[in-house]
């Protein structure tokens, strides 16, 4: 079992994009989901994360005002609206299924792993 994410593109300072990440996973609706990133040469970090109904959220200080994670049980799918962008945003950006049903950020946490979806924001 894969999560597929994807939505990433390159983009100018300012502009927004969605991510999306799809989770084929009969327990979808029972776990939080997260994303992080790692840009280049730099370690995996949090980014944010929801709990199993969607109605609690975590995020990293430097985008909490202008990220928002939300999901979608009936599809199985978590999203990651990105408005704002910067320079810094620019990374691989990842999904990931907890067994926690409150979103947490700790990426040991997180047992099961999507591949990147790159971003890249041009100045």
């Amino acid at each position: 079992v894969q999560l597929q994410a994807s939505g990433g593109g390159l983009v100018q300072v300012g502009d927004s994009l969605r991510l999306s990440c799809a989770a084929p996973l009969r327990t979808f609706s029972s776990y939080a989901m997260g994303w992080f990133r790692q840009a280049p040469g730099k370690e995996r970090e949090f980014v944010a994360a929801i709990g199993k109904h969607g109605s609690t959220t975590l995020y990293q200080d430097s985008v909490k005002d202008r990220f928002t994670v939300s999901r979608d049980n009936a599809k199985n799918t978590v999203y990651l609206q990105m408005n704002s962008l910067k320079p810094e945003d620019t990374a691989a950006y990842y999904c990931a299924r907890t067994r926690r049903i409150t979103p947490v950020r700790e990426a040991g946490l997180y047992d099961l792993w999507g591949q990147g979806t790159l971003v890249t924001v041009s100045s």
